[in-house]
């Protein structure tokens, strides 16, 4: 089905799809790209020892090293540039498998804010009140709240 033919296909679209295959991918891309960075900083040590060895007659003990000074700061941030892209190839392949993570959660997320909304909407549940006559039970007076002087006991009984 992946054949040339097909207009439909795309060569990193399976890669794509898959974490996994994506975090391989990249990392085998970061190898070549690590390597080609050690090839740099080698080439960069053999072109700062011949451009600083390279002496023109009259030329002061400091001129070549001058002169050696732009095509070493061209390959450093050559090298600086590879050293980023390599750490931005990790950071993706760890963003792809997140993105993954956070897809996988969002249905059960999303249910969790709807429980949290139902419960703020629905109206609390009142507790029955503890103080609360039953009816035809007692009367109004059940023993507290009665009078709070002897002098203020009125029909009462002593004991």
């Amino acid at each position: 089905m992946n054949s040339n033919n097909d207009p439909n296909h795309a060569p990193l679209r399976d890669v794509a799809q898959n974490p996994e295959a994506t975090a391989r991918y990249l990392a085998e891309v970061q190898r070549v790209l690590l390597d080609i960075g050690k090839n740099l900083e080698t080439l960069a040590l053999e072109i700062r020892v011949h451009c600083r060895d390279t002496h023109v007659e009259g030329d002061r003990f400091y001129d070549a090293w001058l002169r050696a000074q732009p095509v070493e700061k061209a390959l450093k941030g050559v090298l600086k540039n590879v050293e980023a892209v390599t750490k931005g190839l990790e950071r993706s392949a760890y963003k792809r498998r997140a993105h993954d993570e956070a897809v996988a959660n969002t249905v059960k997320k999303r249910r969790e804010k709807e429980l949290e909304k139902s419960r703020k909407n629905a109206p609390p549940i009142q507790a029955a009140p503890q103080n609360s006559p039953q009816q035809g039970a007692q009367g109004p007076n059940i023993g507290y709240g009665g009078p709070t002087s002897i002098y203020d006991l009125d029909d009462r009984e002593s004991a």
